[in-house]
């Protein structure tokens, strides 16, 4: 077989039954070989190993044998990014033209964010934890999701896409079946004047560190974002500013969080301020540079998960000359990156949570390809293939709380899963080859565009 099967269209009432060579369910660390999986429109109704026949009850009226039987593919889940900006365009290169990018209205940071979900999906990117704006952007999109999933699923028991004589028809859906999961913190949380404005709103326009969560929640806030550091110095090859946020006010927030039911995920880098956000117990730790070992040892046992976000500092170094930066700063850079690939591989040993995400809407990191550049230096930084897929399937659906049910392949779970002939149990790089992805049962083929989104 040299291309893709071709897979048939899902619908609540015409389940599909795949019989395929792999399967990674995104959380096992040993594939399944030989898998059946029969799902439809909604949801996986079967999964099952060689030998296993689906019950009757959830096949098609006298299915026997599967729709398609390609011993020769592996799927996945679809895969989710647990750190991007959708408000930020992460293509762009040059400053002066991202400085001029967000003098734009929230309306117009909108309407450029919206295409990019579309593509997300086709890449196979089917869930997005946004990390923040101060627009409003990722609280629209977020609001958007919820309403266009819950039309669909209104409306998914009367479809019927399927032609009568068993011949295929591939509808073109809506923009609701393109969406993508996302939620949103709405503004991240920072101290006015320091590292955070772009992104977040300020502490002190508030009373109390509660009263600042309740405004964030009243707004819309699907989880609450704190920017309790600054951000790396690249030519001093460090962390050189102090935390923004003490512990005591870190708890509260946390705390506020935590009763208004709300997880907390912290940007945080530099020993000093992750100290902090450890000792606040925030449910992930985004960045984490400069992590030190006996705080990924704490992690671990608070199960404060690990989102290490390699892209945004790797496209520093591979275009150091373009951003004017000289051999010292490429060092630097260069030091930061190694330490942080140990610091990785030591996490994965020791049990962290590591979840995946890009930082996409960086500079140079764009949605979708930046999360599988993500993937691949996690790679290459030790972790093997199949832990990479988990932290950015199962790992993440299991701790951060989603509202929705994908990330895994199992009974019950959303038929959002990428079918492909190059297995990612190779290398996760496979990934950016052509693939088919697999959205609410409806395939779509694909292929990664190099320019990204």
């Amino acid at each position: 077989m040299t291309h893709s099967p071709q897979i048939p269209v899902a619908t609540r009432d015409h389940p599909i039954w795949l019989h395929v060579g792999t399967l990674l369910d995104g959380t096992s660390t040993t594939p399944r070989r030989d898998a059946h999986i029969v799902y439809d429109a909604a949801s996986v109704r079967f999964v099952g190993d060689s030998g296993s026949t689906p019950p009757a009850s959830l096949l098609r009226e006298g299915q026997t044998t599967p729709d398609v039987s390609a011993s020769d593919v592996t799927m996945v889940p679809g895969l989710a990014d647990a750190h991007a900006h959708l408000f930020l365009e992460g293509g762009e290169l040059e400053f002066d033209r991202r400085a001029e990018y967000l003098k734009q209205d929230a309306t117009a940071l909108l309407a450029a964010a919206m295409p990019r979900l579309e593509k997300l999906v086709r890449l196979g990117v089917i869930g997005v934890r946004d990390a923040g704006d101060k627009d409003g952007v990722g609280l629209a999109i977020s609001k958007l999701c919820k309403q266009r999933r819950e039309a669909v699923g209104h409306s998914a028991g009367q479809q019927n896409d399927l032609q009568r004589g068993g011949s295929e028809t591939r509808p073109t859906p809506d923009a609701a079946s393109f969406m993508p999961y996302l939620d949103s913190p709405g503004a991240a949380i920072h101290h006015r004047g320091r590292y955070g404005s772009f992104m977040g709103g300020a502490l002190e326009d508030y009373a109390s560190p509660a009263e600042c969560v309740a405004a964030r929640v009243a707004a819309g806030a699907d989880r609450i974002k704190l920017i309790p550091t600054g951000i790396i110095n690249f030519k001093a090859g460090a962390v050189t500013t102090d935390p923004q946020m003490k512990v005591d006010e870190l708890h509260q927030l946390v705390a506020a969080a935590r009763a208004a039911g709300l997880q907390t995920f912290a940007h945080a880098s530099g020993d000093a301020g992750i100290e902090r956000v450890i000792e606040a117990g925030v449910d992930s730790v985004e960045h984490g540079f400069f992590v030190r070992d006996d705080q990924l040892a704490r992690m671990r046992d608070r199960r404060i998960a690990w989102v290490p976000t390699f892209a945004p500092v790797q496209v520093q170094l591979d275009h150091a000359a373009r951003f004017g930066w000289d051999a010292t700063v490429a060092n630097h850079l260069k030091r930061i990156l190694d330490n942080h690939a140990a610091s990785l591989a030591r996490a994965h040993a020791m049990g962290v949570i590591i979840i995946a995400g890009s930082d996409a809407g960086s500079c140079g990191v764009p949605h979708g390809v930046g999360l599988l550049r993500e993937l691949e230096l996690m790679e290459l930084a030790g972790m093997p293939p199949v832990a990479v897929i988990n932290s950015a399937t199962g790992a993440g659906a299991e701790r951060l709380g989603y509202r929705e049910k994908f990330g895994r392949i199992e009974a019950g779970w959303m038929a959002r899963f990428i079918v492909t002939q190059h297995s990612p149990l190779e290398t996760v790089a496979n990934l950016r080859k052509p693939l088919t992805v697999v959205f609410d049962g409806v395939p779509h083929s694909s292929s990664v565009d190099p320019a990204g989104l």
